[in-house]
C-alpha cells in the first residue's frame, strides 16, 4: 500500500466513525406522550393549549431556579413562589436597563441585576434601581410534577 492510498484510507474511516454522530445529530426530537421520568428534561414544544414543560418540581427544588434559554418567546426564568411555594413564578430575566441576566436571590427575596444591580421584586416589578421598567412575566403552574409556562 503506497503513501497516497493509506491516506484515502484514514479520511475514509474518518468519515465512517464521524456518520452515526451526524445522524443522531440530525434525527428529529420526539415528543413523550406521557410526563417525563424524575430527573429528566421535559420537552419544551408548546402543547395544544400553548403551555410548554420546562423542566419539573425536581428541577427547580435541586437549584432553586431553572432558566431557560430555549423558551419560545425567549429566555426564561422560574421560581417557586416566595409567599406559596405550592406555586412558580416565571419571568423573562433580561434586565430592561442593562440587558444582562437576572438571577434569583432567595436571601433577598428578589430577582437582581449583576451588572447595576437593580433588584425586582418576584412578580417581576422594581424594588430598586437604576432599572424603571418590571420584568416581563409568563403565566406558569404546576402540573403533574411539571412546570408549565405559557408564552402569551
Amino acid at each position: 500500500m503506497n503513501r497516497r492510498e493509506f491516506i484515502n484510507w484514514v479520511g475514509v474511516g474518518g468519515i465512517m466513525t464521524s456518520l452515526p454522530i451526524a445522524i443522531a445529530a440530525c434525527a428529529p426530537k420526539t415528543l413523550e406522550s406521557s410526563a417525563p421520568s424524575e430527573g429528566s428534561t421535559p420537552s419544551v414544544s408548546p402543547r395544544t393549549d400553548g403551555f410548554q414543560a420546562i423542566g419539573t418540581t425536581v428541577d427547580i427544588d435541586k437549584t432553586g431556579q431553572i432558566l431557560n434559554e430555549n423558551f419560545s418567546a425567549g429566555k426564561l426564568l422560574v421560581i417557586r413562589d416566595p409567599i406559596n411555594p405550592a406555586q412558580v413564578i416565571a419571568v423573562n430575566p433580561t434586565c430592561p436597563h442593562a440587558g444582562c441576566t437576572v438571577a434569583w436571590q432567595k436571601n433577598q427575596d428578589s430577582f437582581v441585576c449583576p451588572c447595576h444591580n437593580s433588584k425586582f421584586a418576584s412578580n417581576g416589578t422594581v424594588q430598586e434601581g437604576p432599572a424603571k421598567q418590571p420584568l416581563s412575566t409568563y403565566t406558569a403552574k404546576i402540573e403533574n410534577n411539571l412546570i408549565l409556562v405559557k408564552a402569551s
